[in-house]
């Protein structure tokens, strides 16, 4: 089933927003700041009035996760106040509303198995809270409301993307023979054009709710790393390091791998195996 009417994708000069754009073709309503300035309440409501799409997808984040230490009343006008002000211009027009959000909403010390939409968050850092801040404000205000918990983009870079952990990690491959990297934190990084094709699946056959995306498969960044070092045959000397040595301004989760169950039980669209997800994307670079 596919809804008729245009989808207005926030973001849109982000990884996520970007892919959403270019699969949506003539049926999206790309916007990007300044134009689209979801921390402002009226500037919210004049551009739904004005575009009047049938869907919003919100791919629009503060997700400088160490900044946010910094910088901390930005990224929760950003992670959650936005989010409210679209959640309830959303409802006052009867408009589906789709929402991405993050891994970093679980600490990591839970539990060693893989975490379900049931367990209980933990968020540490003002990124990870205020994220979760999002998501509830969400859905506390709007029932027509599809939240995704994905981890680790990766895709082509839009126009406002900084870079990717891949692409990183492939010019300091190119620049270095020795480098070290986290070792001790596991997740699931996961390939853009996985998680846009589940996002309009789930978005054109209504269902509902909060689900986790993410590829399958698990790893940590120091394996990541190493994988994409040998697909691009870059030769370099890697060492293992904590989260403690490495000492970031802001926790990371040390368990983030996501149960994607509640997903695929509904049958959408595959979400491959991270080594298969990375060695596509490094085959069409």
């Amino acid at each position: 089933m596919e809804m008729s009417g245009k989808y207005l994708v926030l973001g849109a000069k982000g990884q996520l927003g970007t892919e959403l754009t270019l699969r949506l073709g003539e049926r999206a309503l790309p916007v990007d700041l300044p134009d689209g300035d979801i921390t402002d309440k009226y500037a919210v409501q004049d551009l739904l009035d004005t575009l009047k799409p049938a869907a919003v997808l919100n791919a629009a984040a503060f997700t400088a996760v160490d900044a946010a230490e910094r910088q901390p009343a930005v990224c929760r006008r950003v992670n959650a106040a936005g989010p409210l002000y679209l959640a309830q211009e959303c409802e006052k027009r009867g408009l589906p509303l789709l929402h991405v959000s993050t891994d970093y909403v679980f600490c990591g010390t839970q539990k060693r198995a893989p975490l379900t939409e049931e367990d209980e968050p933990v968020p540490q850092g003002v990124y990870a809270v205020t994220k979760l801040e999002g998501e509830r404000n969400i859905q506390k205000t709007h029932e027509k409301h599809i939240i995704l918990r994905t981890c680790g983009l990766y895709g082509k870079l839009g126009a406002n993307t900084q870079g990717n952990f891949v692409e990183t990690m492939r010019r300091i491959g190119a620049e270095r023979r020795n480098l070290r990297v986290v070792n001790d934190q596991f997740c699931t990084p996961t390939w853009v054009p996985n998680l846009a094709a589940a996002a309009l699946w789930l978005l054109e056959n209504e269902k509902w709710g909060l689900f986790h995306v993410v590829d399958s498969g698990e790893t940590t960044w120091f394996d990541f790393a190493k994988e994409i070092f040998r697909l691009c045959a870059l030769a370099v000397e890697m060492t293992p390091i904590s989260t403690a040595e490495w000492n970031a301004p802001s926790p990371r989760p040390l368990y983030s791998v996501l149960d994607t169950s509640k997903y695929h039980v509904l049958g959408g669209p595959k979400m491959l195996r991270w080594q298969e997800s990375l060695e596509k994307y490094l085959a069409q670079r």
